[in-house]
């Protein structure tokens, strides 16, 4: 009988008496080209743990160590064999058809591996239990879990923590007969990334890892169907050997060889395809022109007739103000006169059978995050949806190294990944979404930021109301408010506002189907509707405002859901000021972008919605103005100056007075009726006081209003985890 020239007796060099018997697959052997195997006489063993296992008759000196490197880009770690054995299976290798007659390694066009896939592999469970790698208990349980929401074994046991990727792949491999490869030190500059586009590789989840005269050979998470190898060697004219990997490495492989395509993708997509709706220009030359003759009409006007130019402005500056607290309380009302947000009752949710849940990517953009990693995680393992169908993406930024080892710190569950931004400007939160969107896996994506608590049936609830709506609604806002509302007044005042925003005046806008400007988390949107749109504008500071007002424009719709995201709100008024001028500099520079072209942007969302967008987003302009009618009122009480008289005639005064007393009245109503809506019933009295608040908001609307201009696309950086270090203090 003749011996099998692919199992060879090996010696480590370190202990020359101990001889184990090994078998080697020509798959992995040929991924070493055939003129270095010949001259350095060696046979490639296996790939793990960033080294290349190779069998010679003596251990190599640096010139081999550098060959082999150089080939595979991994450093080899050395086995003795006799020569004998080594020239045997070299000899063998040259003559036979690999895979397909000694079934030592797959070929995508041998039947056996193409009808055995990991799905078919008989009682996988019972292997795993029978070499003690989980426990009966265990598989007991993914069996259970297996029956209530669909799913593979391994994949369930894996998912649930009672087992190690890794040793569930090597089990699979072995019954399989297909070899393994470790790509988390593979050199990306190795990959023939030519062989395969890489679009198909991404979809497919695949990446080729070597090539020779005659094969490709590929690395894949599980054993490709019949459709899948053939949808490869449609781009090949090589034979595809298949080697197993994790789905998490191969993603990250992905991402290290086209890194650069990706992060250009994340910056350029939106600019490139709709150059009109992007941020990266303050101004555009009509609106510089139109802005530069606005000023000298003003100017010239204010020269030769100071006082009636004084009271044009003030009267503009009045009705617009009018109309902006008008308009406020006309959604507010809306809300609260009908319940207009659309909900999944606990009936409902029940109903859903996880087994037919679509997969959900869950984008945690991350900057300097580190004190709240643990319950970001916590957080995010709380949400009632089944593991196997979340695709959590915590995106960190390449320069943010202590957040970076905070996560890996962690074990995290395969559902996780961390995906690693490129450093490049614009150094952005919607950047980083963009970049996460590559190879995203969902239906639908939500953005949740670090400090966030959503609540555990948010996923649930999002997905019936997408399937309860028709094909117009694209996205579906949460509520947003915070956990440490009573920490100090900032933190009141703050609530007061959110509960203001998310309770009344968006839903009121969802009732009337006007603009929804967005807010910057727990925004559920469908991921095919969001990258057809652009995604994110990686250079407007408040993304989530500017892709509310596209998706109208595009003729989406937003809705608002009956759930709630509870965050930190700001303890310190220096965080706080640093927030908000970045919010405000963003609804600036979101207004700015869509009245490049007022007429355009009237046909496509209609009078309403131009009236909306005008007070809704145009009106963070009336925190600039704020300082200067205060100033003129303290001014005149306190001198009874006649010019200031002169400025405001009869019915300009009226309207001044009327929208001093409307417009508080209109925003300490709000806060009331809002505090009173959500149960908040504490915070009501504090609603008094808003006015205060409103001192601080122009503060930081000046600031960030310059910094338009000195700085337009820096991310004001919001310090998390503040409140858990300290209880706060009164401001």
């Amino acid at each position: 009988m003749t011996q099998d020239p692919f199992r060879l007796v090996v010696r480590d060099p370190q202990d020359h008496q101990r001889e184990t018997m090994v078998t080697v697959s020509p798959t992995v052997i040929r991924l070493v080209p055939d003129r270095i195997r010949r001259e350095l006489r060696i046979i490639p063993f296996e790939y793990r743990a960033g080294m290349i296992t190779v069998i010679a008759e003596r251990v190599g000196d640096e010139a081999a160590d550098n060959a082999i490197l150089d080939a595979t880009g991994f450093r080899p770690r050395w086995l003795l064999a006799s020569a004998e054995e080594i020239a045997r299976t070299l000899n063998a290798l040259g003559s036979a058809e690999v895979g397909v007659e000694s079934n030592q390694g797959a070929t995508f066009d041998a039947d056996y591996l193409l009808d055995h896939g990991l799905a078919r592999l008989p009682r996988l469970g019972e292997e795993l239990a029978s070499r003690g790698l989980i426990t009966e208990e265990q598989l007991g349980e993914a069996i259970a879990e297996q029956e209530r929401a669909g799913g593979r074994i391994g994949e369930i046991l894996v998912l649930g923590g009672a087992l190690e990727e890794h040793a569930l792949l090597r089990v699979v491999a072995e019954k399989q007969k297909l070899p393994t490869v470790d790509l988390s030190a593979f050199d990306p500059a190795k990959a023939p990334v030519d062989a395969i586009p890489e679009p198909l590789a991404r979809s497919l989840r695949c990446v080729p890892i070597a090539i020779d005269d005659t094969y490709l050979f590929v690395a894949v998470p599980d054993l490709p169907d019949r459709a899948v190898a053939e949808e490869i060697e449609a781009h090949t004219h090589l034979k595809v050997r298949p080697f197993l990997a994790p789905a998490s490495e191969i993603d990250a492989l992905l991402r290290r060889i086209h890194g650069a395509e990706y992060s250009r993708f994340a910056r350029f997509d939106l600019l490139e395809r709709f150059p009109e709706s992007s941020a990266h220009k303050i101004l555009s030359a009509g609106q510089k022109a139109f802005l530069v003759l606005l000023a000298l009409a003003a100017i010239l006007a204010a020269a030769l007739f100071f006082v009636p130019t004084a009271i044009v402005i003030f009267a503009v500056a009045s009705i617009a103000y009018t109309a902006n607290s008008g308009y406020k309380l006309i959604s507010g009302y809306a809300a609260l006169d009908h319940r207009y947000e659309f909900d999944a009752t606990p009936e409902e949710l029940a109903r859903l059978d996880e087994r037919d849940l679509p997969v959900y990517t869950v984008l945690v953009p991350l900057f300097r995050e580190a004190a709240v990693i643990n319950q970001l995680v916590n957080s995010i393992e709380s949400l009632d949806y089944p593991r196997r169908k979340l695709d959590v993406r915590l995106l960190c930024e390449e320069d943010d190294a202590e957040t970076i080892d905070a996560i890996e710190a962690l074990s995290l569950p395969p559902h996780f990944e961390t995906i690693i931004v490129p450093e490049s400007d614009p150094q952005t939160k919607p950047k980083a979404c963009n970049y996460g969107l590559v190879g995203a896996k969902g239906k639908y994506v939500v953005i949740y930021d670090a400090e966030d608590r959503p609540e555990p049936d948010q996923l649930k609830k999002a997905v019936a109301i997408f399937e309860r709506a028709d094909e117009s609604v694209a996205c579906v806002q949460a509520k947003l408010n915070f956990f440490n509302q009573d920490t100090n007044l900032l933190t009141r005042w703050f609530s007061l506002e959110y509960s203001t925003l998310f309770d009344l005046i968006l839903p009121g806008l969802d009732a009337r189907n006007d603009p929804i400007p967005l807010g910057g988390t727990s925004n559920h949107i469908r991921l095919d509707v969001l990258v057809n749109v652009g995604g994110w504008d990686p250079y407007n500071v408040t993304e989530d405002a500017d892709l509310g007002i596209r998706l109208h424009k595009t003729g989406y719709r937003t809705i608002m859901m009956d759930s709630t995201t509870l965050e930190e709100a700001n303890t310190r008024i220096d965080n706080w000021v640093r927030q908000r001028s970045r919010w405000i500099k963003g609804y600036i520079q979101t207004w700015l972008v869509y009245m490049r072209h007022p007429l355009r942007l009237l046909r496509d969302v209609g009078f309403k919605g131009f009236f909306s967008f005008q007070l809704m987003v145009g009106g963070a302009f009336i925190f600039l103005i704020n300082p200067f009618f205060w100033a003129l009122t303290t001014v005149f009480f306190l001198t009874q100056a006649g010019l200031i008289q002169d400025l405001f005639p009869g019915w300009v005064y009226f309207l001044a007075a009327a929208q001093l007393f409307l417009g508080n009245f209109v925003f300490m109503y709000l806060g009331m009726a809002a505090a009173s809506r959500r149960g908040y019933y504490g915070l009501a009295p504090y609603a008094l006081m808003l006015p205060l608040y409103w001192g601080l908001m122009s503060l930081a609307a000046w600031k960030g209003f310059l910094q338009l201009f000195t700085n337009p696309f820096y991310w004001e950086k919001t310090e998390h985890g503040l409140d858990m270090s300290s209880p706060g203090t009164i401001v």
